[in-house]
């Protein structure tokens, strides 16, 4: 966590300098938004259902296991989905990028590239996701399209918004940038179709977003996987010996969120926290013989010079059993009436 981040979550008062600051974000947020509504940008609407899954702070909350999830859900309820994404930390020498298990990742990005292999699903990148989209409808022959992190790109169209909030962190000092974490102002959520607490709402209030459905779901570790060889592991043992140092690397979102999963496992670590999106090298890694763990996120940055020590704790997105009803009744508004 950077030190403004930390600042944000902790209600630093010195943040109050940003005021003009966040007044000015505002705004230009504000009129944004509203070009779009009014029609003074266009929007391009798809002809296939376009699920949003964003968040509206900064950081990591859980977007892309969600997004996993309900790309398999569809696929075994007989869909074709394809997943549209910006690709931040890529770049691709023209877009829209099909990513595939083996594109390379300066290319496309660690979480499109974790997707890709995650669920087999087609994956386009391109910073204009309506040109991301228009790919996928073409050359993939999706049937819908699940945006990753794609709230406030208002250009693509959208017939569901999903909201996913860190339940403990929630939204920090409840500002927006750059006194606080907020990409958009708080009350953007009343106009979403549901929240996900990842771990709960503990942070929201009874007041927060009235009226719209809240639901919870939890990420937990389900495999252990050896980074070279693709082996898989139960995750109730450490494939690994325990009397060998083990260096716990991050570079996501909320790096906590993996070291206590390491800590519920009982697996003693050292903290290697590195900024979200962090482009890895050899030299990242502590040398020999320490092992070394890390997220899926981080695993595809670091497969082409990860050694035999490297292990990655595999995750998966569990909804609550209410949001799996209410998304079902959701997608089947969209079916055509031939299936």
């Amino acid at each position: 966590m950077t030190p403004i981040e930390r600042a944000w979550y902790r209600g630093a008062r010195w943040l109050s300098l940003l005021g003009p600051l966040e007044a000015l974000y505002r705004r230009m947020v504000t009129r944004r938004r509203e070009a779009y509504r009014s029609g003074r940008r266009e929007v391009w609407q798809p002809p296939v259902p376009v699920v949003v899954v964003g968040n509206l702070s900064v950081g990591g909350t859980g977007k892309s296991p969600l997004v996993a999830w309900l790309v398999r859900w569809l696929e075994a309820d007989g869909w074709r989905p394809g997943i549209v994404s910006r690709g931040y930390g890529g770049k691709a020498g023209a877009y829209p990028l099909s990513v595939s298990s083996e594109t390379p990742v300066v290319q496309s990005g660690d979480e499109p590239l974790m997707l890709a292999q995650q669920t087999g699903a087609p994956v386009a990148v391109d910073p204009d996701r309506p040109k991301a989209a228009r790919w996928l409808l073409e050359h993939a022959r999706c049937d819908i399209l699940i945006a990753d992190d794609g709230l406030q790109h208002y250009a693509l169209g959208r017939a569901l918004e999903l909201v996913v909030i860190d339940g403990k962190r929630g939204f920090g000092n409840r500002h927006c940038l750059p006194r606080g974490p907020l990409r958009e102002p708080l009350e953007r959520l009343t106009e979403v179709d549901a929240l996900i607490g990842n771990g709960g709402f503990q942070s929201l209030s009874a007041a927060d977003a009235k009226g719209v459905p809240r639901f919870t779901m939890t990420i937990s570790p389900k495999v252990w996987r050896h980074l070279s060889s693709g082996a898989r592991y139960p995750v109730d043992s450490a494939p690994f010996a325990l009397d060998t140092p083990v260096a716990a690397v991050a570079g996501i979102g909320h790096p906590q969120r993996f070291f206590t999963t390491l800590d519920a496992l009982g697996i003693p670590h050292t903290e290697h926290a590195f900024g979200d999106h962090h482009r890895f090298s050899a030299t990242d890694l502590p040398a020999a013989p320490t092992i070394v763990v890390m997220t899926a996120k981080d695993a595809v940055k670091c497969a082409g010079f990860a050694d035999d020590r490297c292990w990655v704790l595999d995750v998966e997105a569990s909804p609550e059993a209410a949001f799996v009803d209410w998304w079902r009744a959701r997608v089947e508004q969209w079916r055509p009436r031939s299936q």
